[in-house]
């Protein structure tokens, strides 16, 4: 009789379990977004300028995941979108089991758009699978041109990639075209928008490809 490790057993419960979440959504006709980042990258504040960009023409909901506290929730709801806090203790990363709790906790059949904010990982996140139908990262420019070069996964499994804090880059050394080439010769078909929550560079353009992307009934 052949034994299967603990750590895949668990992998395909996840698994199964993401492939109910998906279906889930599916059947409510919500689009998942699951935003991957290092922390301080900006999540929740993109989150935030997405939503206030789109105004009514999409229904949100968000997820929020950090190890402790919710601030992020909190500042999410206070905006008037319904917002589910997952803190996951020492967990690195959200699980599957946590956002199909989260999902029944938020009025899915109100929604269109869910954005899943993981927990602030480079590593982790982008190997579970959550039921999500967009895989998104977000890097920094204070966080430096070599990012992709020290964590090609994520880079390399993502649909698009939003270059934040585009406002700082006359102050911080950045190389956006080395950064760009890295990027495409890890992943050719991902989508790239550079963007400042701050001053709003880009989020015109990312926020038309959403709409591309997710269709409201």
């Amino acid at each position: 009789m052949s034994k299967i490790p603990v750590v895949e057993r668990i992998m395909s419960q996840h698994d199964r379990v993401a492939i109910r979440n998906r279906a889930l959504l599916d059947a409510r006709g919500v689009h998942a977004i699951n935003v991957m980042a290092s922390p301080g990258a900006g999540k929740t504040c993109f989150i935030l300028a997405t939503a206030e960009r789109l105004g009514n023409r999409l229904r949100l909901g968000v997820i929020e995941g950090d190890l402790a506290s919710s601030v992020d929730a909190d500042k999410v709801r206070a905006v008037g979108l319904p917002a589910v806090q997952i803190n996951t203790g020492g967990n690195c990363h959200l699980d599957a089991i946590q956002v199909g709790q989260a999902l029944a906790q938020l009025p899915l059949e109100e929604m269109d758009l869910l954005f899943i904010e993981n927990v602030g990982n480079l590593v982790c996140p982008a190997t579970f699978a959550l039921g999500e139908h967009t895989r998104l990262a977000i890097s920094s420019i204070p966080e430096g041109d070599d990012k992709p070069f020290k964590y090609p996964f994520i880079f390399a499994n993502v649909d698009v990639l939003i270059l934040n804090k585009m406002d700082l880059l006359p102050y911080i050394p950045f190389d956006v075209e080395a950064f760009y080439r890295t990027v495409r010769g890890l992943n050719p078909d991902i989508a790239i928008f550079p963007v400042s929550c701050v001053t709003g560079e880009g989020l015109d353009a990312w926020v038309e490809w959403l709409l591309q992307r997710v269709q409201r009934p």
